[in-house]
């Protein structure tokens, strides 16, 4: 009876594990296919990874954020605690969004219809003080992944020309990058599963 109990608990802890794994799957597929989306201008910085392969490591536009957006800055606060933030977005006449403010924690209100928020995380000891210093969070965005051989041509092309990254935004903030452009062209699309 022994053996048969420890196949039992096996087979659910397996089943456990796939059901977890799926959720994780549908949840990052739902963003993709229904989240709203924002076009960010990217930057090369270094196109390989020796485990993973190539990759565009990707320096955008909302990488760095001027201190003065926070809009909830505690008064005398002089560096950054561990911490979530929101930034809020609005599409350019160029067609790329750039951030227009910004709160630790989370958003006062909802973004209107022509603006997006996504939600990242600062780290400790960003420098607060100083209102042109900036800050960078982490959005879970840095990366984008490319077939292999793919990477230095594509470096060398964002040199000379713009290259953006497609993001689809959940409700909360939560992003996921939908697809690498080339200017209007998309190169390279994220598939949903």
């Amino acid at each position: 009876m022994t053996g048969k109990k420890l196949i039992i608990s096996a087979l659910v802890l397996a089943l456990v594990q796939i059901g977890f794994l799926s959720w994780i799957i549908a949840g990052r597929a739902a963003i993709l296919r229904n989240g709203k989306e924002v076009l960010l201008k990217v930057q090369p910085v270094d196109p390989r990874d020796l485990l993973r392969g190539d990759y565009i490591s990707l320096n955008n536009n909302i990488s760095r954020i001027p201190v003065k957006l926070i809009v909830n800055l505690p008064q005398g606060k002089f560096s950054s605690d561990d911490t979530a933030i929101v930034v809020r977005l609005k599409k350019g006449s160029d067609g790329y969004w750039q951030p227009t403010a910004a709160w630790f924690g989370k958003a006062p209100a909802p973004a209107g219809a022509d603006e997006a928020d996504i939600a990242g995380h600062v780290g400790e000891g960003w420098g607060l003080s100083d209102p042109e210093a900036t800050i960078a969070p982490d959005y879970g965005i840095d990366r984008f992944y490319l077939p292999e051989g793919e990477g230095m041509a594509i470096q060398d092309d964002m040199r000379v020309r713009p290259f953006g990254i497609k993001l689809a935004l959940s409700a909360d903030g939560t992003a996921q990058i939908k697809a690498l452009m080339d200017g209007d062209k998309t190169l390279f699309e994220e598939p949903l599963y």
